[in-house]
């Protein structure tokens, strides 16, 4: 019987690694490192953040771009004494644009604060320690589009701050998102086409998303492999953006395709960013959660995760 298309290919991506098991097989000693995005935790302070993920047994974890404003947003002092009595170090900062600060957007005040935004997070990043600032090209959240020309002023205005990145020692990482959720850039395919017109050294890398990959992609282990050593981060939520082992997410094949792109060496990461199902994930940022839920939520992520991965390197 013929394959369906999935199952087709999943034995492309299983075939390839049975190969890369069999003639490199010290490329699979060094397993893949995991962070957590923690902008989900809502308020939560980050001293109760950082010893959930401790006591998990991560290492590292992606933090809240949340220097809104001057004033606003993590203490580079305070949040590295807070990290180090936790054993975390910084992976990256998850940057978080919406119609008030977009590079896409029609109004100069909010590429102005797009800018400035962009400007805190590279310098919040470095000083951290953190590999990658994550790029969204426009509002996440926003779903009409403005006018034909928002690619256009997003290319532009993000331009004028690339050279920072470099100058930071900074990736600049671009998401692609879901159609449902932003108005350009879907796809891995559209986010090379991006970073191309963008044309510069800071601006090369793409933050993967395995939940807006499901839409936006034919299939997600072939996506990981077209996005190749660009990828430098890989959120991770299961099929109904829960937890991991909460889905019908195809977690080994995605295990699979990341050895396949060397993911598993140092300054690459795979970052559980599960948000929960809905239209829009920013209403956990501004609000409590409970410690209880979020325990759990980490806990068992972490631990299915790594038990897929023993068992994908087993196999």
């Amino acid at each position: 019987m013929k394959l369906q298309n999935p199952d087709a290919w999943r034995k492309q991506v299983n075939d390839a690694f049975v190969e890369l098991k069999a003639t490199h097989p010290e490329r699979l000693k060094q397993r893949l490192t995991m962070s957590w995005s923690n902008w989900g935790f809502g308020l939560e302070s980050l001293s109760v953040s950082a010893a959930r993920l401790s006591k998990a047994g991560l290492q590292y974890i992606e933090l809240h771009g949340n220097h809104y404003g001057p004033d606003l947003g993590y203490r580079v002092p305070e949040s590295t004494q807070i990290l180090s009595d936790n054993g975390l170090k910084v992976s990256g900062v998850c940057g978080m644009f919406s119609p008030e600060n977009e590079f896409a957007s029609s109004s100069h005040v909010a590429r102005q604060r797009a800018i400035g935004y962009t400007r805190r997070e590279v310098s919040f990043c470095h000083a951290m320690g953190g590999e990658y600032l994550l790029v969204v090209p426009a509002a996440v959240g926003r779903t009409v589009a403005y006018d034909t020309s928002e690619r256009h002023r997003s290319v532009q205005s993000l331009r004028i701050v690339a050279d920072e990145f470099v100058a930071a020692g900074v990736k600049g990482a671009v998401e692609p998102i879901r159609s449902a959720e932003v108005t350009i850039v879907h796809s891995v395919t559209d986010a090379v086409r991006y970073i191309e017109d963008v044309d510069r050294p800071g601006i090369q890398h793409i933050n993967g998303d395995v939940y807006h990959m499901q839409v936006e992609e034919a299939n997600i282990p072939l996506a990981i492999l077209a996005a190749g050593d660009r990828l430098v981060n890989l959120h991770l939520a299961d099929s109904n953006r829960l937890g991991l082992g909460k889905g019908s997410l195809d977690v080994d094949t995605i295990i699979k395709a990341l050895y396949l792109i060397g993911h598993n060496v140092p300054g690459r990461y795979v970052t559980p960013e599960p948000l929960g199902p809905g239209a829009g994930p920013y209403p956990v940022m501004h609000s409590l959660q409970d410690p209880a839920v979020l325990d759990e939520l980490v806990f068992g992520t972490v631990t299915y995760w790594r038990e897929r991965e023993e068992e994908v390197l087993a196999s």
